[in-house]
C-alpha cells in the first residue's frame, strides 16, 4: 500500500488551522474552523478508504484499473458532508441571534461560570489554611446512623 505525504500534511494543516480558529472567541471564526475540521475529517476519510479503482457499479470499468472502488468511504465522505452543513446552519443561527441580541459577535464569560470558578478558587485557598487537610465523603456506617428512619437513630 502506498501512502502519500500530500493529503496527510493537508490533512493535519486544516486540523490545526480548524482547531485555531474553533477556540476564538469570535462565533464566525468558530463556524469557519468547523468547516475546516470537516472538510479535514473528508479528506482523511478519502485517504483512508484506500486506491482508488473501477466504479462499484456492475458492469462498469474505467481505463486501467483492475480493482473496484471501496463505496463505503464515499458513502462516509456524503454523511459527513451533510452533518457538517448541518452544524454550520445551526453555528449560523447561534450567530445571527447572538448578533440581534447584542450586535456583537465576540462570546463573553458567562457570570455563572466565573463565579463558579471564584468559588472553587476560594475552596482551594480554605483547605490550604486548614494545612491542606481533606475531609471526604465516604457512606460509612457511623454517618448514616444519623439519618431519620435508621435504626441506629433510635
Amino acid at each position: 500500500m502506498t501512502t502519500y505525504l500530500v493529503p496527510l500534511v493537508l490533512i493535519g494543516a486544516l486540523t490545526s488551522c480548524g482547531v485555531y480558529l474553533l477556540l476564538e472567541r469570535n462565533l464566525t471564526r468558530m463556524l469557519l474552523g468547523l468547516l475546516l475540521i470537516g472538510n479535514a475529517l473528508n479528506l482523511l476519510i478519502l485517504t483512508v478508504g484506500g486506491p482508488s479503482g473501477n466504479p462499484p457499479v456492475r458492469g462498469r470499468t474505467s481505463t486501467g484499473e483492475t480493482t473496484t472502488a471501496d463505496p463505503l468511504a464515499q458513502g462516509m465522505i456524503l454523511t459527513a458532508i451533510v452533518i457538517t452543513m448541518g452544524i454550520a446552519a445551526f453555528v449560523l443561527a447561534l450567530n445571527y441571534r447572538s448578533y440581534r441580541l447584542t450586535t456583537d459577535q465576540e462570546v463573553d464569560n458567562d457570570p455563572e461560570d466565573t463565579r463558579v470558578s471564584q468559588q472553587s478558587d476560594d475552596d482551594a485557598d480554605d483547605d490550604v489554611e486548614n494545612g491542606g487537610e481533606v475531609f471526604p465523603d465516604t457512606d460509612a456506617p457511623d454517618e448514616l446512623d444519623a439519618l431519620p428512619g435508621h435504626e441506629g437513630s433510635r
